[in-house]
């Protein structure tokens, strides 16, 4: 799969969407990573097996530091 060194994390690891961008669609809103996940503009994701992650966005205030 993965010809990248150090591999690519896989699609099941909790760091999978730190694999390398193999193909980028911006004016589509999505991006296909090196281990067959498909990660979307809202943070949704479309795993190889099938699989769907929900939007996972932060949900409270936002506050700056100071």
């Amino acid at each position: 799969m993965c010809s990248h060194q150090p591999p690519c994390p896989t699609s099941d690891s909790p760091d999978h969407c730190l694999a390398v961008t193999v193909s980028a669609h911006p004016e589509q809103g999505w991006t296909l990573l090196c281990n067959g996940t498909i990660v979307f503009d809202d943070t949704g994701e479309l795993l190889p097996d099938g699989r769907v992650v929900r939007p996972h966005r932060a949900t409270g205030a936002l506050t700056a530091a100071l």
